[in-house]
């Protein structure tokens, strides 16, 4: 028991330090258009969606450029991540640069991501609001149903079991 409660601890340091840390590694795929996966420094896989937006979900208008445009900018390319977290699915949130450019900035830019639904993050919005107001992406749309919106629509339309 008591190797148990030290493994347990161990690996809550071990998150709580990656929280605030950032380390460079290869990003390996690109699982929709605010998700990758990264093989980091320490040789461990790492499953990182991009803190602070919201892609299209790959079902929706949009969804699938926003993955094709990320894979254009990170698939198989070295990229530095500063962790911020893990939402509640367990995936890690990160800021991903590659270089100086935020995946983040760039997609809002491209119109193909929303800011955060809770909180969003001002120097992210400022990109979000210029791409809405140029048109870009999803912003050609006149009402564009956001993902957390079209997640939980899906959501309802399942079976609920008992």
């Amino acid at each position: 028991m008591r190797k148990i409660a030290v493994g347990f601890l161990a690996c809550i340091a071990m998150s709580g330090a990656l929280a605030n840390d950032s380390m460079p590694g290869k990003v390996v795929s690109v699982v929709d258009g605010n998700t990758i996966e990264m093989h980091g420094s320490d040789q461990e896989k790492y499953i990182i969606v991009l803190a602070g937006i919201d892609s299209p979900e790959l079902t929706q208008k949009y969804g699938e450029e926003a993955k094709r445009y990320l894979e254009k900018l990170l698939l198989q390319k070295e990229v530095t991540v500063h962790f911020q977290g893990k939402d509640r699915k367990g995936n890690y949130l990160a800021v991903v640069l590659k270089g100086k450019i935020d995946a983040r900035v760039e997609l809002l830019k491209e119109g193909l991501a929303w800011t955060a639904e809770k909180d969003p993050l001002p120097e992210l919005e400022a990109h979000r609001t210029a791409a809405q107001e140029k048109g870009r992406g999803l912003w050609k749309e006149e009402n564009p149903t956001p993902p957390w919106i079209h997640r939980r629509q899906q959501s309802t339309m399942q079976p609920k079991s008992s």
